[in-house]
């Protein structure tokens, strides 16, 4: 087996968008938001060997009753070099610990955002990656685990409905 390899090449942010849609009738209001938050990551492998792209997306809405006061996405990206792990490992980085990296710099710019938008600044608490990655797995398991049990009952449909052969 090859060394394992695991580096961060590049940082970067690679989408930003701030909506303000009640814009400035919204900020005579009361400021007791509801916030919702979206969270999203993806994967590309790059041409080159070992490389990877990893992405972790963030949405924030702010509402002030009905109102959206505002909605801030971040997409923060990063290249990777991972090689010689196992696929389970492999996974564990790419699904939790990479996210754990990046975390950091969306939240960052999530706060510099809402503050840029004459809000007060958005603090995100910190995201447990490794708990969602594993949920991530149970679910996947339980889905496999289902998915085995249905094509075991088919198979017994199956086999009780032969015609019967006569003698």
């Amino acid at each position: 087996m090859s060394e394992s390899q695991f580096e961060i090449n590049k940082i970067y942010t690679k989408d930003i968008s701030v909506e303000t849609p009640n814009a400035p009738e919204i900020y005579k209001v009361e400021w007791q938001p509801e916030i919702d938050l979206q969270l999203g990551n993806d994967l590309t492998t790059l041409e080159e060997e070992g490389l990877y792209e990893v992405s972790l997306t963030l949405t924030v809405t702010a509402k002030l009753g009905e109102k959206v006061a505002y909605i801030v996405e971040v997409e923060q990206a990063g290249i990777f070099t991972i090689e010689g792990f196992e696929n389970e490992q492999q996974a564990y980085l790419m699904g939790a610990m990479i996210p754990n990296i990046l975390f950091p710099y969306t939240r960052e710019t999530i706060s510099s955002l809402t503050q840029k938008a004459g809000f007060p600044p958005m603090l995100l608490n910190p995201i447990d990656f490794n708990a969602m990655f594993q949920q991530h797995l149970q679910e996947e398991l339980e889905e496999k685990s289902e998915e085995k049990t249905e094509s075991s009952v088919s198979k017994k449909a199956k086999k009780s409905k032969k015609k019967p052969t006569k003698h």
